[in-house]
Parts: structure tokens; C-alpha cells; sequence
């Protein structure tokens, strides 16, 4: 089929194969395959599998064969920071970690004896986190040096699965600015700081731009498949991908990518590295365009999805929201970005047990425990856009809220309630069409990041809510 181009868009606990076309000034979805994903715990720590996720991406791919679907461009994404290291012989290095995993516990102690945290922020604008790549890699020169020493390519996961099918390494600027060794003003890596870290600058390739064609499949993996196409480097960071796919024309709109994360921000066209946004944990993320996400990271729908794993998936998440509607009396709530919530055993305790700390009702039920959730989620959105409008001084008015999160009706209803701003959600695939119109972007068949975003604005359902809601909160 002419002008047929696949978003292979893999996240922390899925991933799916979606087809996209123009037809009549609209872009048309279509999903062909859906896999799950998850870390898993080998030697005590927490990894991911990174041959079965090349396997489902193979598999995806011979299913477009198997149904006469070929799509001419293809483009890859994933969640940010996790990486993989290469030896000379192009072999994987170790274990795959997963950014979830407790072996950077008080690295950034480590670091801050090379570098203090205030120069990290005004040299890289990457908020602090304790998963970022740079203490990740600082846990591995401390803890597995020898594997560190191997180590002749640095590529982050979308890399890593682009080379696999075409044999071309190469280091997508979106993804590794996530990384916390970037510079925001060359858009390149900061191999001073690299070098101060004792860390290899060799293994690290100059960075590329997306929105460009990278290579075809090799050969080998075109007999494999079934098929040739060529590989386009989309915004390869999903977040990233998905901001592109921002159904706004408005430079002055915030947003939240909502999924297993929440990201709150807006775009800007600088970096803002100021002190203030620095001890408010924002952070200044590459974006399309070399445009920058000044966003904070907001725990998002991984306490739900953790909760609906505990009680059973026959919960489904509509259900759950159902739950929480019928417990929006419960009067407690809880901090959504304390660490206690990032990787606990058991969320339900964790909720329970903060809750108790802080001598407040303990929630129970299923249903209480999604209400606390949702109603500390809209809290803590309400705070990140105080904030902004304070480090920025500027107001807004409108707040678009994009990816799987956007349908739920309860959280989007929650935060237009508590924001006071007028909400739009939608579309709920933004990072698989973010992912489409940078390979559109490369061919020429999308002419402009303001012409893919009114694509956006005609092509899907975006839902609106008004901050004047019918919801009663405790």
C-alpha cells in the first residue's frame, strides 16, 4: 500500500505495531499487533528483556506481511533514560536495567562529589532524578566497571532496536537528552562532563536530529520479515513523540502526557535553567524541532496500574474509575511523587502505610484507594501548574492532556476541577501519531510540526472539560 508508515511505540508494560496513512486530509490508525511488557527481577535486580522485546517488534512486523500491510517507513520508540552498551563485536553488554531498579540508590552523592547539582542543572536542565542515565551509569563504573570497560557503543533502546534492523548505530537527540549528559545549547553530547565523570567518551555518537530517514533493513532482516522498508528516526523519547502530536497550534498551551507517567509542562523555544525551576524539579527535555519540554514528572497512572494488578485484572481500568467515582468522599490524599510509590511491593500498602504516617484515613476498598489516587493526581497537577505559571510569568488558560491517560474521564474531570483550566483529552494514541508524522515529516508527506498538529486537530476526537464540574471531592 503506497504511502504506508508503521509507529512501532513500545512502553513500560506494552507495546503495539500501528499503521498510519493519509487519506482526504485525515491521518488513519490502525493497530496490527499488541504485546505486553514488564521488568523482570534476575540477581536481585530489576531488567528488561530486551530479546523478547526485539522478538514482538519482528513479530509485529511479519504480521503486516502475513495481512498485505507493508509500510514503506517505520520508526521506533520507547520510554526514556534505560540504555544498552555494545562490545566490540556489536554484542550486548550485561543486563538491560530498568530504571525502576534500587542499584542507584544514592548515586547522585557519587556524582555530586565530581559535580554539584546546581551546575548539573544549568549544564544539562535535566531535572533531578534518581533513574537518570547519568547515575545509571555511574552505578555501573562503581559497581561493574569491567562492563563499563567493554563497552565500545552507548545506544539508547530505540537505537539499539534501529540497529538491529539496519545496522546503522546512531544516537537520537530527543532520547539522550533525557540522559542528563546533554548540552541544551549545542544539542550534542557534553563530553566535558562525560570525561569528569570517567566515563568513555568514545561510546557515545554525535547526535542526530529526528525527522530524518536513517537506512533500509539490512537484507538479512528483510528475508527474515519478509518485506524491505526503511527506518526513520522519529522523536524517539515516547514523550517526546507524543508532544508532537499535541493537538494545538497555540505556543502557549500546557500539557500532560499521561500514561505510566504523568509529564506536566509546556514547550519552549530556550531552555529555562534557572535556580528556581531547578529546586522546583522542572526539567528542559529535547523536543522536535530542537524545541524543549519544560515539564516536571508526575508519578501518572503506574499507582493504578499497580493497583490493578494486586486485586486482579478483571478489574478493568474503567471499572476502577467507576470504583473511585463512587469514593470521591474519602478524605485523604497523598504526595503521588513520594519515592514510596516508585517500585513498592505493594502499592495498596504504600498508600495505606503514608496515609497512617501522616494520620490521615486509611483507605481500604479498591474503590477508596483509586480515589485517593486520582483525587492526588489532579492535586499534584494543580501544583505543577502553579508552578509554571510562577517560574514563567505567564497564565494559562488551556491544558491538553494526551496518551492513554486522556480517557480516563474521572482524572481528566478532577483536573479541570482543581486546575480552574479548561481541559481537551486527546488523542489517546498521541505517541504512536507523533511517532507517524516525524516519518511523514522525513518523506515530505507532512511539511511542517504546525501542519502535522492541525492534521491532529482534524483527524481525531479531542474531548473538552470545563473546570465548572458537577464533581463533589471531600
Amino acid at each position: 500500500m503506497k504511502g504506508l508508515y508503521l509507529a512501532i511505540d513500545i512502553g513500560a508494560s506494552s507495546g503495539r505495531h500501528i499503521l498510519g496513512h493519509l487519506d482526504n486530509g485525515k491521518l488513519i490508525l490502525e493497530e496490527i499487533y499488541r504485546f505486553k511488557n514488564a521488568m523482570t527481577n534476575k540477581n536481585g535486580h530489576k531488567v528488561w528483556d530486551i530479546d523478547y522485546l526485539f522478538e514482538q517488534i519482528k513479530i509485529g512486523l511479519k504480521m503486516c506481511n502475513v495481512l498485505g500491510k507493508k509500510p514503506e517507513y517505520i520508526s521506533i520508540d520507547t520510554w526514556a533514560v534505560d540504555y544498552c552498551l555494545l562490545d566490540e563485536k556489536d554484542e550486548l553488554i550485561g543486563d538491560v536495567y530498568a530504571y525502576r531498579d534500587n542499584r542507584t540508590k544514592d548515586i547522585d552523592l557519587e556524582v555530586e562529589k565530581i559535580i554539584d547539582s546546581e551546575s548539573l542543572y544549568r549544564r544539562t536542565g535535566i531535572q533531578k532524578q534518581p533513574f537518570n542515565t547519568i547515575y545509571q551509569l555511574m552505578a555501573l563504573k562503581l559497581q561493574e566497571e569491567e562492563s563499563l570497560k567493554k563497552a565500545k557503543t552507548f545506544l539508547m533502546l530505540p537505537d539499539y532496536f534501529q540497529f538491529k534492523l539496519t545496522g546503522v548505530k546512531a544516537n537520537e537527540y530527543t532520547n539522550a537528552s533525557s540522559t542528563g549528559l546533554v548540552d541544551p545549547d549545542t544539542k550534542n553530547w557534553d563530553y566535558g562532563l562525560i570525561k569528569d565523570l570517567g566515563l568513555p567518551e568514545e561510546i557515545f555518537l554525535h547526535l542526530r536530529k529526528p525527522g530524518v530517514i536513517l537506512s533500509d533493513f539490512t537484507k538479512e532482516m528483510a528475508e527474515e520479515i519478509g518485506f524491505r522498508a526503511k527506518v526513520c528516526m522519529c522523536a524517539s523519547h515516547d514523550t517526546a513523540s507524543a508532544i508532537l502530536a499535541l493537538p494545538s497550534i497555540k505556543s502557549d498551551a500546557l500539557y500532560i502526557s499521561s500514561g505510566t507517567w504523568s509529564l506536566f509542562g509546556c514547550e519552549n523555544l530556550s531552555p529555562y535553567l534557572t535556580d528556581a525551576a531547578r529546586k522546583c524539579n522542572f526539567t528542559n527535555e529535547g523536543g522536535f524541532n530542537y524545541r524543549f519540554r519544560f515539564l516536571k514528572n508526575i508519578m501518572g497512572l503506574w499507582m493504578i496500574q499497580e493497583l490493578r494488578r494486586e486485586f486482579g485484572e478483571e478489574y478493568t481500568f474503567s471499572k476502577i474509575c467507576e470504583l473511585a467515582r463512587e469514593n470521591l468522599d474519602f478524605p485523604s490524599i497523598v504526595d503521588v511523587n513520594s519515592n514510596e510509590f516508585l517500585a513498592p511491593e505493594s502499592m495498596s500498602e504504600a498508600i495505606k502505610d503514608f496515609c497512617k504516617n501522616t494520620k490521615q484515613q486509611v483507605p481500604e476498598s479498591l474503590g477508596e484507594l483509586a480515589a485517593v489516587v486520582y483525587k492526588s493526581l489532579a492535586r499534584g497537577y494543580r501544583k505543577a501548574k502553579e508552578e509554571i505559571e510562577e517560574l514563567l510569568a505567564k497564565k494559562f488558560s488551556e491544558l491538553y492532556i494526551i496518551g492513554g491517560g486522556s480517557q480516563a474521564d474521572l482524572l481528566n474531570e478532577l483536573t479541570a476541577l482543581e486546575t480552574g483550566l479548561t481541559v481537551f483529552a486527546g488523542p489517546s494514541e498521541a505517541t504512536a501519531v507523533g511517532n507517524l508524522l516525524a516519518s511523514m515529516m522525513a518523506t515530505g508527506d507532512v511539511l511542517s510540526l504546525l501542519e502535522a498538529r492541525e492534521l491532529v486537530r482534524k483527524s481525531f476526537e479531542i474531548k473538552r472539560y470545563e473546570f465548572k464540574s458537577n464533581v463533589k471531592i471531600a
